[in-house]
């Protein structure tokens, strides 16, 4: 099934696997794909039929984050919002999510990883988080899980300085489970769905409740903050300037603002 032209859902064998498909763009997410996503989620959650969810992407780009003109044209204005369902759909999802991550993964297209359960990276995938360089703030509830999967310096050094790093940098730090070659992703995503599809569902989604259980409060008043930090980012001068140099391909200049 499609739940949009550029999300796209095929349920087989337990598994509900959910394609973002806008490789034009860099598969670079709007309101309505993050309506769908949450839609996708929310589907898995009610429907006892699927087991795993698999997200997935392009060969050549899981997603490069935020559609920026889409967001600013529309940005989240309550907890209906299409982003704000989607953050409180994959981090309260009760169905097992695998990733499948191959060629780059921007902003939330990395910081949504922290929420899936098991992540497998092709070798030439590569992952950013470039916030700060683009004068916004982190999302996802990302300040509070990357300090706690890898501490606080290393969380430091890719939230602020936003380069892009390996997938074996990614695997060390924990982000992704394992890293394999690009063209065994699929197939070692599936094969870890399948199996993960035929264990008592009951029992799985209680593990992992109970794994997640520790930070459910903290997690979305994290969350929920860091969206209305955003939302003021988008207006300031330093964001401004990002965005207009990014569009104009030249090197922003922050030196006149304190």
């Amino acid at each position: 099934m499609s739940l949009s032209e550029l999300i796209l859902a095929d349920l087989q064998d337990g598994i509900l696997t959910v394609k973002i498909n806008r490789p034009e763009k860099k598969n670079a997410l709007t309101t309505a794909m993050y309506s769908a996503l949450a839609d996708a989620l929310q589907r898995a959650d009610e429907d006892p039929a699927i087991r795993v969810v698999l997200l997935t992407g392009c060969d050549d780009c899981f997603t490069s984050g935020n559609d920026i003109a889409d967001f600013i044209n529309f940005p989240p204005t309550g907890p209906d919002s299409p982003v704000l369902r989607f953050l409180n759909a994959i981090t309260c999802a009760a169905t097992p999510i695998i990733a499948a991550v191959s060629g780059s993964a921007v902003g939330v297209g990395t910081t949504l990883l922290l929420h899936c359960d098991l992540v497998y990276a092709a070798d030439t995938a590569s992952f950013q988080m470039p916030f700060v360089s683009l004068g916004l703030c982190p999302e996802a509830g990302s300040t509070l899980l990357m300090p706690q999967l890898m501490g606080h310096q290393r969380a430091s050094e890719l939230l602020l300085l936003g380069e892009s790093f390996s997938a074996l940098r990614a695997e060390q730090l924990g982000i992704v489970t394992a890293v394999v070659p690009q063209q065994m992703l699929l197939q070692t995503a599936r094969s870890k769905a399948l199996k993960l599809a035929a264990q008592p569902a009951a029992a799985v989604r209680l593990t992992k409740s109970l794994l997640k259980r520790g930070n459910t409060g903290q997690l979305r008043e994290t969350t929920m903050f860091e969206i209305s930090c955003f939302l003021e980012r988008l207006s300031s001068p330093e964001a401004k300037e990002a965005l207009q140099s990014f569009m104009e391909r030249r090197t922003p200049d922050f030196s006149k603002f304190d």
